[in-house]
């Protein structure tokens, strides 16, 4: 049981804390890197969103799930970031100038890698609060609770922000990304 492990992990048990950590790297890893678009800041975000989360786990409700916790961290950690004049200078430059980085596809599905990258396009197209909650409920596939727990918003608010988000998302691919189109479900 995962209080079982925090628990221990409040009293500096070593393979407890590398428990959950390994439990959690992959979902912290990707919502940094969907919020910044680089793998070495999300890498970054990643490991300092950890070593804030070892330092203030005392201060955790273990009665609450783990996750949503060290995703509002981490999430809270990229806006740090991108707020940050200089790295978001650096960004910007990244974005104009050099090609996006891309995922690596073991199995070679060219058409899928188009298509991924073409709605990663899209989406890094909206601004941030409308990012942020499609990342959140669709590419992390949380919960609706989960992201308002990971947003510190109601899940009415979120109901609602993926709503318009979606409808802004739905413009943008009807406007600029026709390839999503054939098979999209934007076109409900």
């Amino acid at each position: 049981m995962e209080s079982d492990v925090i628990r221990r992990a409040r009293q500096h048990d070593e393979t407890a804390w590398e428990t959950l950590v390994a439990q959690h790297q992959e979902a912290v890893f990707r919502l940094a890197y969907l919020l910044l678009g680089s793998a070495a800041d999300a890498d970054d975000v990643a490991q300092e969103a950890f070593v804030r989360a070892f330092r203030f786990l005392d201060g955790f409700d273990t009665e609450r799930p783990l996750r949503p916790w060290l995703l509002r961290i981490t999430a809270n950690l990229a806006r740090n970031r991108r707020r940050s004049v200089g790295r978001y200078m650096a960004h910007l430059r990244r974005l104009v100038w050099a090609e996006p980085e891309r995922v690596i596809d073991p199995e070679g599905q060219t058409a899928r890698n188009a298509d991924s990258q073409a709605l990663w396009e899209a989406v890094r197209r909206l601004d941030t609060n409308d990012q942020e909650v499609i990342y959140l409920r669709y590419f992390m596939e949380l919960s609706v609770e989960e992201t308002a727990d990971v947003l510190k918003i109601a899940s009415g608010t979120v109901k609602s922000r993926l709503h318009r988000a979606l409808n802004r998302l739905r413009a943008v691919v009807e406007q600029d990304f026709p390839i999503l189109q054939r098979e999209s479900a934007l076109n409900d």
